[in-house]
């Protein structure tokens, strides 16, 4: 497949046709039920993934936008039927990829040479396709394995007739004076995606940041590499789905990749501000020699000081329950526009970020946490899924990917099934807020 719609009108009719016919679908199920018509669990479950498949192909054509909305359902699969989020999952690691004849053409337009001549050795089909581009082995003439990424045409172009039509919907289906500011956010990181000179210089950083014992990280390869292409040094491993069926029941391997993605988000607590925000599945290896691989550095977000020292404050908040302390995070991280005390929509809204940040820093109150536990699970997606149901989403719009961020991170701790030890992540967090507390102390 090598066409990529990029008209707005075309993107628009197919995914009006898409939502209708899966809306009649669901429609046409719950009036069935109404009229007392039952199915049993095994009917029921090929009905959701039947219409998941339905919409997965049509983003699949779309790309782009439309896979970036994929990968998320996929991740908060609480929102949706769990085969939808399963269906969903395959957004992370393949789509139906472009044709070898337009890699050829974009490789030659880029580097100005087509691949056979650049490569000592360059493999036509892709070994994983996604959002924005699809990656493909090849060989340097010095021997260096490595991982050449081609983005698709069009994708930049259509971001703004994406976002568009993607806020038209959002504004029907919630209120929020925000909205301006968070799809300011996501095109803003949507731009700096399909920018892959801006990418390979993340992963540079990153390799000199962090690879090491615990964690690997590819090496971009610049001259090799242009806005459209991008060249970096191979790295091996599984992904997480072949990495638990293969260690079902190995629990110290579990345990120990656990661990490696906790240590790693949290060493992200540091001068930087930045953080690795693209936490699905499909974005970690686990490698032979026992450390994590990470990859895809397009969607990394570097925060305002500032935020990022008030978004770390609230853990200690939570911890002491210093109720004075959240509500002044809370009005300064613009989750509570009003008193609480004054207006009793405001008092639920207060209510349950309360409870809902009591339960993701839950972890923090143990020296060891065990992500396995079911009921924690299950309380987090009930929260999750009552997010959703707010009538304001609220926040600064920093936290349109970091939100992501914590709930894939959990996600995926959740199906390790890690027991983890959390002395080092609270360290990190609190020597950082103590460390940092005069240099904000005017903004009290």
């Amino acid at each position: 497949m090598s066409d990529f719609p990029s008209s707005r009108f075309e993107r628009s009719a197919r995914m009006a046709r898409t939502g209708a016919k899966v809306g009649a679908n669901y429609a046409k199920r719950h009036l069935q039920k109404k009229l007392g018509k039952q199915t049993d669990a095994e009917a029921e479950s090929k009905f959701h993934r039947d219409n998941a498949r339905q919409v997965y192909n049509e983003f699949a054509k779309l790309r782009g936008t439309a896979l970036k909305l994929a990968q998320t359902i996929s991740i908060d699969g609480s929102m949706v039927p769990e085969e939808f989020a399963e269906v969903m999952a395959e957004a992370q690691y393949s789509v139906p990829p472009i044709s070898k004849a337009l890699v050829r053409r974009i490789i030659q337009q880029e580097l100005g040479k087509p691949p056979e001549q650049i490569f000592d050795k360059f493999e036509p089909e892709a070994f994983a396709a996604a959002s924005l581009g699809q990656v493909h082995r090849a060989r340097l003439k010095d021997g260096t394995d490595v991982a050449v990424k081609v983005q698709y045409p069009n994708v930049r172009e259509t971001i703004e007739s994406d976002l568009k039509m993607a806020k038209s919907i959002y504004k029907r289906l919630v209120s929020t004076r925000k909205i301006e500011a968070y799809f300011d956010e996501i095109r803003s990181t949507l731009i700096r995606e399909t920018d892959y000179q801006q990418e390979g210089e993340q992963i540079q950083r990153y390799h000199e940041w962090y690879s090491g014992d615990e964690i690997v990280t590819p090496q971009w390869i610049p001259e090799l590499s242009t806005r459209k292409v991008l060249t970096m040094t191979l790295l091996n491993g599984i992904h997480l789905s072949e990495f638990i069926q293969e260690y079902d029941v190995d629990i110290e391997k579990r345990d120990h990749f656990g661990q490696l993605l906790f240590n790693f988000f949290h060493k992200q607590v540091n001068e930087h501000c930045t953080l690795h925000a693209d936490a699905h599945p499909g974005n970690f290896l686990y490698t032979d020699d026992g450390r994590l691989g990470v990859l895809d550095f397009g969607c990394v977000k570097t925060c305002p000081p500032e935020f990022f020292y008030d978004f770390l404050s609230m853990l200690p908040a939570h911890i002491n329950g210093d109720e004075e302390e959240i509500l002044r995070l809370y009005h300064k991280l613009e989750i509570l526009v009003e008193d609480p005390y004054e207006s009793e929509a405001e008092m639920e809204i207060y209510q349950f970020c309360r409870e809902f940040s009591d339960h993701l820093i839950e972890p923090y109150r143990h020296s060891e946490f065990d992500f396995g536990n079911t009921e924690y699970r299950d309380r987090l997606n009930k929260l999750v899924r009552q997010a959703t149901e707010l009538a304001e989403p609220r926040g600064s719009e920093h936290f349109v990917f970091l939100s992501r961020l914590l709930v894939g991170v959990y996600r995926m701790m959740m199906k390790l099934g890690a027991h983890v030890k959390t002395e080092h992540g609270i360290n990190r967090i609190m020597d950082y807020v103590d460390q940092h507390a005069e240099e904000f102390v005017e903004t009290r």
